[in-house]
């Protein structure tokens, strides 16, 4: 009886934790937001230049160093293998800033601070493996908050989860975990005292 419910605790746990995936937290993110903030026309404009060009070559370098045996699974459990995950990640997001700021005359400040978060976490990756999607889900409950505070709290428990959810699947240890949360509290927090700056 004990081992089905720890073997339901950890497909449970699974499921959270596969879909609540940095990628994933923020798509949803980047979609309540186009639609909350920008008309039809106006979200497209918007969310297909981060779809082209930081989503979707994520994923396509994700799946092929999975299947070229680069990195172990597709969460990057590795802390070597995370390197040059963190690299390219960075390549886009910079790639995508400066096509934002050419185009619109402006730097994307969420996306900023997505490039922050990723620096912090890969200077942190030298000392620890801190919990990659932790962190992202405590900061994309950060970007809600700035919507709407409501949804921020409901995301922020969403986080909490996912970070058991790391520790039940092993993928990271309470250590790691904190660090990631850490880490996400202390660049969440210099992100919304920045928004709330610039809104006066």
């Amino acid at each position: 009886m004990e081992e089905k419910q720890s073997s339901l605790i950890h497909k449970i746990s699974k499921v959270i934790s596969d879909f609540f995936n940095p990628l994933v937290s923020l798509i949803i993110f980047f979609i309540y937001m186009s639609i909350r903030e920008y008309s039809f026309n106006d979200s497209l404009l918007y969310f297909l230049p981060i779809l082209l060009m930081i989503i979707i070559p994520v994923i396509i370098w994700l799946v092929w160093n999975v299947r070229t045996g680069r990195y172990t699974n597709m969460d990057v459990s590795n802390r070597q293998q995370r390197k040059t995950l963190y690299i390219f990640i960075a390549v886009c997001v910079i790639t995508y800033l400066i096509f934002n700021y050419i185009r619109n005359g402006y730097i994307d400040f969420v996306m900023l601070f997505i490039l922050i978060l990723l620096f912090t976490l890969q200077i942190s990756n030298l000392y620890i493996k801190s919990s990659m999607h932790t962190a992202f889900n405590i900061f994309v409950a950060a970007l809600f908050f700035s919507l709407d505070w409501k949804t921020g709290l409901i995301w922020l428990g969403i986080a909490v989860l996912v970070g058991i959810t790391r520790i039940i699947l092993k993928r990271h240890t309470v250590k790691e975990v904190f660090m990631g949360a850490g880490i996400a509290f202390l660049v969440s927090f210099i992100y919304l005292y920045c928004n709330i700056q610039f809104q006066h």
